[in-house]
C-alpha cells in the first residue's frame, strides 16, 4: 500500500490544522492506521491509532486536542489537531499495519511557531 501524507505547514501555537493521508489500496478498510510524529532529535512516537474496526486512541500528550478519523470510504485517514503548541512541531508520518507489515508515507512537516 501507497501512502501520501499532506497537510503539513506553519501555524501559530494555539491555532488548528488538518492532516490528511490517502492509501492506494482498495481494501483500506482491514489495514489498521496510525499517525506517529518524530521531532528533531527525538525518537519516532505513536501520536494516535485507528484500528480496522476498532476505537481510535491517541497519546497522552495530545489528548482532547488531537482526533483521528478515517474514511473507508476515501482510503483516507485524518489527523485534526487544535491547540496546537510549539512541541507539536515534528514531521507526522502516516502508517499502515497489517499483520504485522508497516508502510509508511513520506511524511508532512508541521512547525508550530510561539
Amino acid at each position: 500500500v501507497q501512502l501520501q501524507a499532506s497537510g503539513g505547514g506553519l501555524v501559530q501555537a494555539g491555532g488548528s490544522l488538518r492532516l490528511s493521508c490517502a492509501a492506494s489500496r482498495v481494501f483500506f478498510g482491514i489495514y489498521n492506521m496510525a499517525w506517529y510524529r518524530q521531532a528533531a532529535g527525538k525518537e519516532r512516537e505513536l501520536v494516535a491509532d485507528a484500528p480496522s474496526g476498532g476505537t481510535t486512541n491517541v497519546a497522552d500528550s495530545v489528548k482532547g486536542r488531537f482526533t483521528i478519523v478515517r474514511d473507508n470510504n476515501k482510503n483516507t485517514v485524518y489527523l485534526q489537531m487544535s491547540s496546537l503548541q510549539p512541541d507539536d512541531t515534528a514531521v507526522y508520518y502516516c502508517n499502515a499495519n497489517l499483520a504485522g507489515f508497516h508502510y509508511w508515507g513520506q511524511g508532512t512537516e508541521l512547525t508550530v511557531s510561539s
